[in-house]
């Protein structure tokens, strides 16, 4: 992801937010998906100023499927998730990455198999190796 697109995604409004993560969630939409999956509902035409919207600001891009627009984000979901991560740690924890890997095993430690906690202590040497 580009510092260009990073800073366009850090200008949504609330709305526009939410629109973004409906998207990602969902990866092709329509307007109507979009307008039934916001809280509080908005009208047709004002979801569809919405996606007009990020279309302008290049988050959005969209296709002809018969008679109507189907959405899909321009950048890569993993790209995307990324960004929003590291806007997290920065945000959040000060910018430490243990803070931020710490909060979420407080979170979710009881639910972690085996395997994932294997997965997670191999990330970790990997990382330990990359320092060398």
């Amino acid at each position: 992801m580009t510092n260009k697109e990073t800073k366009k995604d850090s200008i949504l409004s609330r709305r526009e937010r939410q629109v973004m993560d409906i998207v990602y969630a969902n990866g092709r939409v329509s307007v109507a998906d979009v307008q039934i999956a916001l809280p509080d509902e908005p009208s047709y035409s004002a979801t569809r100023m919405l996606m007009r919207r990020l279309h302008k600001k290049g988050l959005v891009k969209f296709a002809m499927e018969g008679p109507k627009y189907v959405y899909s984000a321009s950048t890569p979901r993993r790209a995307a998730g990324k960004a929003a991560l590291t806007r997290l740690v920065k945000t959040f924890f000060d910018g430490s990455t243990a803070a931020a890997f710490s909060s979420l095993l407080g979170t979710s430690s009881e639910k972690l198999s085996d395997h994932e906690l294997d997965e997670l202590r191999k990330l970790v040497a990997q990382a330990k190796e990359r320092r060398r």
